[in-house]
């Protein structure tokens, strides 16, 4: 998978997902959230046009940043299946949150993200002006 970066303000941030999220990089998108929320970004949109594929690594990541960009720290990455059951109970405890957006996932990755409870808790948008338009801006 390539990572983008764009940072049209301070306390935003893009990051661009091409190819597939899985088991062998979801680390790494996991530490380039760590590493912008660490240099000031507090709202993280991410581009998932080009998104073609997330397994359940994917869903860890995704479950990770929106805890991070609460100001919390990620979860251990090793213990996947416990994100799994705490995207439930964040759901079930009304934790949507603004801080992390998607943008346009495939049909594939959005079967994915309403299966896992995900689309419940990260707000999707359209495009990348109307994610960056949505609620706060940092």
């Amino acid at each position: 998978m390539n990572i983008t970066v764009d940072q049209p303000s301070a306390t935003v941030a893009v990051v661009g997902l091409d190819g597939e999220l899985d088991g062998s990089n979801y680390g790494q998108l996991i530490k380039t959230g760590q590493q912008l929320y660490a240099s000031g970004a507090r709202v993280l949109v991410l581009d998932c046009t080009a998104l073609t594929y997330m397994s359940s690594s994917g869903i860890v990541a995704l479950h990770s940043l929106t805890r991070v960009f609460d100001g919390q720290q990620a979860p251990d990455p090793e213990s996947g299946w416990q994100a799994i059951h705490d995207i439930g109970t964040d759901v079930n405890e009304g934790r949507l949150q603004d801080h992390v957006r998607l943008v346009a996932p495939t049909a594939e990755v959005d079967r994915v993200l309403d299966r896992t409870g995900l689309k419940q808790l990260i707000p999707i948008h359209a495009t990348r002006d109307a994610a960056l338009a949505s609620g706060t801006a940092g």
